[in-house]
């Protein structure tokens, strides 16, 4: 029954409907599974199980035609569920136990998953890699010695592992699609504010959501990423009042004229040529199907200018978790930096303590990046890029400062990596990052699809396309039974 582990949320629920297997018995499959592989992996860290099967037994005892009745799930650690902590990776938190399910659980759980455990993150949801005091390190299934991404690494690796059905991230970063990219799995990252993040919020904010972040699905397909989103999309409560959603469809459209621009590398931030080959690769295949692909075409502003007005943005948000006395500290040593210092390490310091009047302007800056991208997309679909600058990369857990990767041997700025995630998150655009298969080293490398605003079924809609011309989840075969 091994296969069954690595098939879609959809087929899963497919095959309770058709009573091939009960929820009870998919459950003990799966947690079967995690008593034999996690430990290693260490990529499911809350275990509520026991609450699981109770679940699972009673979806049995009342069959149901919901979305996905009966399928596993495991939730990132940074979302509510009742009697669990969310900790977010932050020891002084271990004792935050959640009341009740994040607003995004509830809506899966009425459409019928069953929610066994929760998935290992970096503190804070800071990182690309996924580790910290409270529960230790996640490993990439594909490779130990490596990343699985982050923040949502529990998540992607959970998935690729074949220990879950379905999973749920979020993206400020890259937060998803990085960890999709790293674990060969499929992630999407929505429109902003089009899913309440009521619940994944730290502890005492209640139902504000962070600039910039997002939350999103992960799953092994692109069809369960589809109905995943639709599930969980919708307004908040005050909103929904005078507001209704009513997303473009992809349903009924061709690849065949399908107009596609490429952006498949920059110096600021550059890619090892396999990635920008697998960018490459996309690009031909749809370019086979009947779209049309267009290598130079760019919105009117620079990279420098967006990535620059993101990282301000970005530093600001962040900064926003870090504790009063760490605040303070920071503000104290920016209050002493020289005014005439513009080094990396200044600009971000001062990012993060930046005045309203400062983030203001950093915020209409934003805006006009968006009416860029509006125009841009009047005249291409998608747009294709890479994800990350690399494979996943083995861990290191070293200083920030002190941290760098090489990109074909040339040594990069650890956080560099964020430009391909803020080009498009510093505006609010949906991206969807697909598999497109192993490198000769046995490691996943993904190619992010990028479209207008709201454009989210769009994107993920293309990527079923893809899927089925073989860009797919590739199982890690050391977890193949």
């Amino acid at each position: 029954m091994s296969d069954i582990a690595f098939r879609s949320a959809t087929e899963l629920a497919a095959m309770i409907a058709k009573k091939e297997i009960s929820a009870r018995e998919l459950l003990d499959h799966y947690l079967d599974r995690v008593d034999r592989y996690n430990e290693a992996l260490n990529a499911i860290v809350v275990d509520v199980r026991d609450e699981a099967r109770v679940a699972a037994d009673k979806m049995d005892a009342s069959p149901g035609d919901a979305t996905f009745h009966g399928v596993p799930m495991t939730v990132k650690e940074s979302y509510d569920i009742p009697g669990a902590p969310t900790t977010w990776g932050n020891p002084a938190w271990r004792d935050n136990i959640a009341t009740e399910d994040a607003e995004s659980i509830k809506k899966l759980r009425a459409a019928g998953v069953n929610v066994f455990g929760k998935t290992n993150v970096p503190i804070s949801l800071a990182d690309f890699q996924s580790y910290n005091e409270v529960y230790g390190t996640t490993n990439n299934p594909y490779d130990h010695s490596r990343i699985p991404g982050g923040s949502s690494g529990g998540s992607a690796a959970a998935l690729a592992a074949g220990l879950t059905g379905l999973e749920i991230g979020s993206d400020i970063g890259g937060s998803i699609r990085n960890p999709a990219h790293f674990c060969g799995v499929f992630g999407h990252k929505p429109t902003y504010n089009l899913l309440w993040m009521r619940g994944h919020t730290p502890p005492g904010d209640i139902r504000s959501s962070s600039d910039i972040s997002v939350i999103g699905p992960l799953a092994r397909s692109a069809e369960d990423l589809d109905r995943a989103l639709r599930i969980m999309a919708g307004p908040d409560d005050i909103t929904a009042r005078g507001m209704k959603l009513d997303l473009p469809e992809w349903q009924g459209r061709s690849l065949k004229g399908l107009k596609v621009a490429v952006w498949k590398n920059d110096e600021h931030a550059p890619v090892a040529r396999e990635v920008e080959a697998r960018v490459d690769l996309v690009a031909q295949a749809l370019k086979d199907a009947g779209a049309i692909v267009n290598e130079d075409a760019r919105p009117s502003f620079t990279a420098e200018h967006s990535n620059e007005t993101y990282n301000n943005l970005l530093h600001a948000t962040m900064a926003m978790r870090m504790p009063e006395e760490d605040y303070e500290g920071l503000k104290a040593i920016v209050d002493n930096l020289d005014p005439n210092d513009q080094s990396d390490n200044a600009k971000v310091r001062r990012a993060q303590v930046s005045s309203f009047k400062s983030w203001g302007a950093n915020n209409e800056q934003r805006h006009h990046l968006r009416w860029s991208w509006h125009q841009f997309f009047n005249d291409y679909d998608i747009l294709l890029t890479p994800m990350m600058a690399t494979p996943a990369f083995e861990h290191d857990h070293r200083k920030f400062g002190e941290r760098t990767i090489l990109v074909d041997n040339q040594e990069r700025p650890y956080f560099e990596q964020v430009f391909w995630a803020g080009l498009t998150g510093v505006a609010y655009l949906p991206s969807t990052v697909i598999p497109t298969g192993l490198n000769p080293d046995g490691l996943p490398i993904g190619v992010q699809i990028v479209s207008a605003e709201y454009n989210d079924l769009v994107t993920i809609g293309i990527a079923a396309e893809l899927e089925r011309e073989g860009f797919s989840f590739t199982p890690p075969p050391n977890y193949v039974d």
